[in-house]
């Protein structure tokens, strides 16, 4: 058998237990495969962070949207309504932001013919003409048993002459449409005013004036031949 110098077995010891060393291109792949990695974290993280920004804002412009969509129904709603009787023309700017939902209503009603045909039932001379389909009885004689007292109420601006309004009442076969033709210091208690007389007063002033019976029913009849709404005037 064969002895080994010992110079060669050194060498061999030398060969084995040294450190296995690792190429230049093999770090470079790897520092490229790390940093990719790292730049698909970084570009996963801003891709949902943007996103849920977008969300936010959109959630944000939604609601702004929705906001001015309101906003815009509201002001796209008729400003005027041209009432023609048979004794002429009443023009009345209506009060959308004071009265809204009674606007609404009044605005619906006239859409679905409400008031064609409504005669003017009751006529209080220096107080009020009323036009409707109940033609009730009871309002007219409460309502002038308080023209005896009314010069001692303080007289509000709200109802002054001229005012249109309708009785507080939530039955939709109850909107009768009452004008005033004197300042009514109490009628908050009783309607709810929703617009004012702009053009025509001579015609509501021309009404008043009509023959009445005991009951202050016209003994001629007048009434409303239709309504139409108006943006502008």
């Amino acid at each position: 058998m064969a002895r080994i110098k010992p110079q060669a077995l050194l060498v061999q010891s030398k060969r084995k237990k040294g450190p296995t060393q690792i190429s230049i291109t093999t770090i470079v792949f790897c520092s490229l495969v790390v940093s990719l990695i790292v730049l698909s974290l970084v570009a996963t993280y801003r891709h949902w962070s943007h996103r849920s920004d977008e969300q936010k804002e959109s959630a944000l412009s939604t609601f702004e949207d929705t906001g001015a969509f309101e906003g815009a129904k509201k002001y796209d709603l008729p400003g005027h309504a041209v009432i023609n009787t048979s004794k002429g023309y009443i023009t009345v700017e209506l009060f959308k932001e004071g009265s809204p939902e009674t606007v609404d209503k009044f605005i619906d009603l006239c859409q679905k013919g409400h008031f064609k045909g409504m005669p003017f039932h009751h006529v209080i001379k220096n107080y009020v003409i009323q036009a409707g389909h109940s033609q009730e009885l009871q309002a007219a004689e409460d309502w002038t048993s308080k023209v005896k007292i009314r010069s001692q109420l303080v007289t509000s601006p709200k109802h002054e002459a001229f005012m249109i309004g309708t009785s507080k009442t939530k039955d939709i076969k109850g909107f009768d449409v009452f004008i005033t033709t004197a300042p009514i210091p109490d009628l908050h208690e009783k309607l709810v005013v929703f617009g004012r007389v702009v053009k025509g007063e001579d015609v509501v002033q021309e009404i008043e004036e009509v023959d009445t019976d005991q009951n202050y029913r016209p003994k001629t009849p007048v009434g409303i031949i239709n309504v139409t709404l108006k943006h502008e005037i």
